[in-house]
């Protein structure tokens, strides 16, 4: 409060915006040449990286991934691959957004490949793709993490048709999966990625990272906003990265969530419902089935409820409502970690 009158990065700019963007630049994959442009949510990160890539491009369709989530704002959630409850009753949304399966446990890549061909062929053509979004580990979506092969696919897809690759790590980004972010585990390199949540603890404050020709495509004032970048998410940014790196929390997050990944696991035989346990790191899911494989979407709900009476909070996601997943804080103490671990085995053997 001191050192600002006024925190509209682009009418009084300020050295804290600068000094993280260059650490965000150092911070993701690849040794290229990089610019960040920084907003408030990660919806605006994703909204602004289609901007980016279509001035860039000069092209405007965008293909995006059944089960994907991206965001709440208009354009973000036509890239969505949910319906229920991010798309339903709010249509019609932006045309040129074209949707094709995942490649993960639930998808062959041979199948994504035929229907990216497919719409390659029935829809647009690949010269008119200004993008491709996808989640490294989709959120929303299930926890589905990505086949590795997929993405050495989509990278090389791209480079063929001048296409601009975009990762979102908005939720799997800053130490969620074990590593600073998710793409670190593919050696693939993105053009742009969106970054946001835990990049600030918290305070809202987002971020699009990528080759600094591709960022510099928009003419000066075609992005930004008058909280974009506020000092304050700033300063709580450059508190998390000092803080990540001094206690390792990558590392303690990849920890925890095998201590996790081995409870479920070895709860399988007396829970039958769980049908797969996966992730990545800290970005560990749980999915449940009946005994036909069916998803079982009651089940779901019984843990949670049951976990809540035990006053500890889950969330659940996929596309079938199936699916718990778990976001701890990687911050979180060994013994109430313990605790939670505890907890969760009472209210899945009670759900069951």
């Amino acid at each position: 409060l001191k050192r600002f009158t006024h925190t509209c990065y682009q009418v009084v700019p300020y050295e804290s915006y600068i000094a993280l963007a260059e650490k965000l630049n150092r911070l993701t994959p690849g040794t290229h040449a990089k610019k960040t442009a920084l907003f408030s949510t990660g919806a605006e990160a994703i909204e602004n990286a289609i901007k980016i890539a279509r001035a860039h491009t000069k092209r405007s369709g965008v293909i995006a991934f059944s089960g994907a989530f991206h965001g709440r704002s208009m354009f973000a959630v036509a890239l969505t691959g949910k319906v229920q409850p991010y798309k339903a009753g709010f249509g019609p949304f932006p045309p040129e957004i074209y949707h094709a399966p995942f490649p993960c446990h639930c998808a062959s890549l041979d199948e994504v490949k035929k229907a990216v061909q497919h719409l390659f062929k029935a829809d647009i053509e690949p010269s008119r793709v200004a993008a491709i979004v996808f989640e490294p580990v989709q959120g929303e979506g299930g926890f589905n993490v990505i086949q590795p092969e997929a993405v050495t696919w989509l990278r090389a897809l791209c480079d063929e048709h001048g296409i601009v690759l975009i990762a979102d790590e908005i939720q799997s980004g800053f130490g969620r999966t074990g590593k600073m972010f998710a793409m670190e585990h593919f050696g693939v390199v993105p053009d742009l990625m969106t970054i946001a949540k835990s990049l600030a603890a918290g305070v809202p404050l987002s971020a699009v990272t990528g080759r600094a020709e591709i960022m510099d495509a928009p003419a000066p004032g075609g992005l930004g906003g008058t909280y974009a970048g506020n000092p304050l998410a700033i300063a709580a940014a450059h508190a998390v990265i000092d803080v990540m790196a001094e206690e390792k929390l990558p590392e303690r997050g990849a920890l925890l969530g095998e201590q996790l990944k081995a409870l479920l696991t070895s709860l399988r035989p007396e829970v039958p419902q769980i049908a797969d346990v996966r992730g990545l790191g800290a970005m560990v899911a749980v999915e449940f089935a009946a005994a036909d494989g069916a998803p079982d979407a009651e089940m779901t709900k019984r843990v949670q409820a049951e976990a809540l009476k035990r006053k500890l909070i889950l969330l659940t996601c996929g596309v079938n409502a199936n699916v718990v997943r778990f976001l701890f804080p990687l911050t979180t103490p060994q013994a109430l970690f313990d605790e939670a671990l505890t907890l969760l085995r009472a209210a899945l053997l009670a759900a069951r």
